[in-house]
């Protein structure tokens, strides 16, 4: 069978990683996860054809992507691989989410400016399909072998990168301590050497873990009721004392959601918020019902790495509790970064 899009990707579970237990159990590979698009590229099956580029959704894109089209001769035909589209920001010296963004929806001569600006890269991580031969039953360990075989074969380089993989659990453990030093990298992928590519599945045999940090923020807004809040709207300060959004929590459990009410205010004439509308996710639409509330609360919250250069949230934020101690000087300010919570 030769793979063509519209192709479904396999999918992986997210977990939390518990600290003691170790990163990687026997039988498994870590790949590091990048903060990118997910993408599976197909090479035409023989000359003068073109290569396409599908989003998890189907969607093609290759149109958007000249910079990547331009070198796709460098490529074996009849190729199928699953990666991750990541984009190079020349101006700040590192990966960037929002110049992806920018460049996904671009096309045209917009596309080919973008692209001079904020090269792309396909980081690839699996093997679906080499010279016409697909190889979704064999096992991970086996079609990450052929993905290495081939990119030495070919020597391919930039834009064209083979994700970082191993089955050492000391290395893997290394991975996930010092991953803030790696430009782009939000975490680690697990996988069983012995799993097959299941198109379309989630699967346990691959389990997404991003590490977390532990930092401050402010309620300026709620959805439910102020005696029974269901999810909390977060803000920081800017430098000019302005109240941005930075993302929404998940669901609160019932005790907190109990705990909190007895604390939040009504807002009160001037909330900086008023007339604002909320998305119920990041990158869609659909606008959450809220009540604003008066905005002094300081909430320790657990984050993810995945934020905007304006320091939004992509992925929903989980509360972790009320810190009456603190104060609204004790909030980083918004762009700033992640502090660690004290206490």
């Amino acid at each position: 069978m030769v793979l063509t899009p519209p192709f479904e990707p396999m999918l992986a579970q997210a977990a939390e990683y518990v600290p003691g237990t170790g990163v990687l159990a026997s039988g498994f590979a870590a790949e590091q996860k990048f903060d990118g698009h997910r993408a599976i590229l197909f090479t035409p099956a023989s000359p003068g054809g073109r290569l396409l580029l599908q989003t998890r959704r189907g969607t093609l894109i290759q149109d958007r992507f000249p910079d990547l089209v331009a070198v796709a001769g460098q490529l074996s035909e009849g190729l199928v691989m699953d990666g991750e589209l990541v984009v190079w920001d020349t101006a700040t010296g590192r990966l960037s989410f929002e110049a992806l963004q920018r460049r996904a929806a671009a096309r045209g001569r917009t596309a080919t400016a973008l692209a001079a600006k904020t090269p792309a890269f396909f980081i690839a991580f699996d093997a679906l399909q080499i010279d016409g031969t697909e190889l979704l039953a064999l096992p991970y360990a086996e079609r990450r072998r052929r993905l290495e075989v081939l990119f030495a074969a070919r020597a391919l380089t930039s834009p064209w990168t083979l994700c970082p993989m191993t089955t050492g659990p000391a290395t893997a453990q290394q991975w996930w301590d010092d991953w803030s030093d790696i430009s782009g990298v939000e975490g680690l992928v697990v996988k069983a050497l012995n799993q097959r590519y299941r198109p379309g599945s989630r699967s346990s045999a691959w389990t997404k873990i991003r590490r977390r940090n532990s930092t401050e923020a402010l309620i300026g807004a709620i959805t439910g009721a102020l005696a029974r809040p269901q999810l909390l709207i977060l803000g920081r300060h800017d430098a000019t004392g302005r109240l941005r959004p930075v993302g929404r929590t998940v669901p609160l459990r019932p005790d907190a959601s109990r705990a909190l009410a007895e604390h939040l205010t009504p807002a009160g004439p001037g909330h900086p918020w008023a007339g604002a509308k909320f998305s119920s996710a990041w990158g869609t639409r659909d606008v959450l019902d809220t009540t604003l509330v008066q905005p002094d609360l300081v909430v320790e919250i657990s984050t993810d790495t995945s934020i905007d250069r304006g320091g939004v949230y992509r992925h929903p934020i989980r509360y972790v509790r009320l810190r009456l101690e603190a104060t609204v000087d004790d909030v980083p300010l918004f762009g700033g970064g992640p502090a660690a919570a004290e206490g």
